[in-house]
């Protein structure tokens, strides 16, 4: 677009974020979060660096059709010594079946002279034959100026020169890179019009990693001093402390700032569901506490916040959470009054009249067992058992009635030292007892996969189901090994629900069984199975 009011989105997850420590993308991943990416309608997507490793070139090899975005590839500036036309780098680029690249190349004189060991003259002439020779053969070309921040605070002129050698080379964009993200906002500021006044900021992105917690903040003070595209990653992927944030930067650029971009208010709304896609396919747990998209970002704790926000959401809520595809938590606590619990009510579809006494009779169980060491703010399934068993809602979908652990630590016929543990459970079910026996990778994992077996024959519904998170605290260290403690296990299954259930016992296995019991009978409960005979 030519509007000057609208900002290009460029997202960098799948090569930038795939630098996070832990983060392992396959190519089936690149092709699932682009999709996402895709549907939310930003510009660009970065897919990778072909040639670098097997799993960018399958993915290149098998690139997905993107509605929206364009699909780049990304590589670097021809090597010293050689010609562009010579050089394998960039042959990789321009035989990626993509309509754009992404060229990085030095921009600070102490990684020029240090870094390379070459010439500044001849990193001027790697980065102006390298874009005109990738301009030749793609429909657009991106410069990312490597460290340019510190190289134009160490030479503002010769940082220049490598901007103008690209843009003069016919670069559609010159990406503005704070690559060790240390550069403050108001330095960024500053910067970005002098940038702007010498290349139209049109043409001008800016790249902000994020180990000053300022990656958010310093895009958006680069498009308020001109330039016209950010670059960014979901959920903050990157190297070290990560990049801008895009899942924070698009409602915010959509939301709180005049500027437009491609997001549409359909878009919008996925934002919540693709955030937390990418922690599934990285198998982790989302964060609970990220703007805009987190459990807790528009969660509520106790009467005098819940009472307000029930009044009145703009009192505690800066936007509307279903914007963003997220909801309103009224979470329930020790603080918790008949507002807080008439409101998750709501948010469960819970029908009750408000001079219940079942009510009161929840409020003060809540309390008590919070005293015990339950948190309900934490495991909503828990939670929404507790109140449906109060209201007498709740089937009973079998019964425990005894379980055993064991633990063999032995050397194997290898030599090698294996822990094995295997779990006993008696479980009556469908009128009849029934008795399983499973191994595991440890007693938790045996425990629970025990269990699984017993009731799958009854219940198919649980075939899909599996445990992602697991988390155990104690409550009271001063009892050392006789301490009490608290599990909290979240599940999730192929419909895409996420659910976290708690137990607590002074045994971490009772505390472990007491929270798989209520994730297995949440997920029956929201499946609509049915009893199939008397479980007692």
């Amino acid at each position: 677009m030519t509007d000057d009011n609208y900002i290009s989105l460029f997202d960098s997850t799948l090569r930038d974020g795939a630098q996070t420590q832990g983060v392992d993308f396959t190519a089936a991943d690149k092709i699932a979060i682009s999709k996402a990416l895709d549907c939310l309608g930003l510009d660009y997507v970065e897919g990778g660096w072909p040639g670098s490793n097997p799993t960018d070139d399958a993915f290149f090899a098998e690139l997905p059709e993107l509605e929206n975005a364009r699909m780049v590839a990304f590589g670097m500036t021809r090597r010293p010594g050689r010609s562009a036309a010579n050089d394998p780098g960039l042959a990789a680029l321009v035989n990626a079946k993509v309509p754009v690249v992404c060229m990085v190349g030095k921009a600070s004189d102490f990684h020029v002279e240090v870094v390379l060991g070459i010439e500044r003259d001849e990193n001027l002439a790697m980065i102006r034959e390298s874009t005109a020779h990738l301009a030749a053969h793609k429909d657009e070309v991106l410069f990312d100026a490597e460290h340019f921040f510190d190289g134009y605070i160490s030479d503002p002129g010769y940082a220049m020169d490598c901007l103008k050698a690209a843009h003069e080379a016919g670069a559609r964009w010159i990406v503005l890179c704070d690559t060790n993200g240390g550069t403050l906002p108001d330095q960024i500021g500053r910067i970005v019009e002098k940038v702007t006044a010498e290349i139209p900021g049109n043409h001008i992105a800016i790249h902000c990693h994020n180990d000053t917690e300022n990656a958010v903040a310093n895009s958006l003070v680069a498009v308020k001093a001109g330039a016209r595209q950010i670059q960014g990653a979901l959920n903050g992927l990157g190297e070290r402390c990560g990049n801008a944030n895009l899942v924070s930067l698009i409602p915010t650029l959509v939301l709180k700032t005049p500027w437009k971009i491609g997001v549409s208010e359909a878009g919008l709304r996925e934002l919540t569901r693709v955030s937390r896609l990418l922690d599934e396919r990285l198998n982790r747990a989302p964060n609970r506490h990220a703007a805009y998209v987190g459990d807790s970002a528009f969660a509520h704790k106790g009467g005098l916040h819940a009472a307000a926000v029930e009044k009145d959401s703009r009192t505690y809520e800066h936007v509307d959470p279903a914007l963003v595809g997220n909801r309103r938590h009224i979470v329930v606590s020790d603080q918790a009054g008949r507002s807080s619990i008439l409101a998750r009510f709501r948010d469960l579809d819970i029908d009750v009249d408000v001079a219940d006494d079942r009510l009161s009779a929840l409020i003060e169980t809540v309390k008590a067992r919070e005293f015990e060491g339950y948190a309900y703010d934490g495991a909503e399934a828990s939670f929404e058992l507790l109140a449906r068993r109060a209201l007498g809602e709740v089937p009973r979908y079998f019964k425990l009635s005894r379980f055993r652990i064991m633990d063999d630590r032995r050397w194997n016929a290898r030599g090698e030292l294996v822990t094995e543990s295997e779990a006993t459970v008696t479980i009556v079910a469908g009128g009849a007892p029934r008795m399983e026996v499973a191994t595991g990778n440890g007693p938790v994992n045996a425990l629970d996969n025990a269990i699984r077996k017993a009731l799958l024959p009854l219940y198919p519904q649980l075939e899909d189901m599996r445990l992602v998170d697991y988390k155990v605290r104690i409550l009271t260290p001063q009892s050392g090994t006789a301490a009490i403690t608290r599990v909290m296990i979240e599940s999730a299954d192929q419909a895409g629900r996420r659910w976290t259930t708690v137990g607590v016992s002074p045994n971490i296995i009772d505390a472990s069984f007491n929270a798989l019991h209520d994730g297995i009978t949440w997920k029956l409960m929201q499946e609509g199975a049915e009893v199939p005979g008397p479980a007692s």
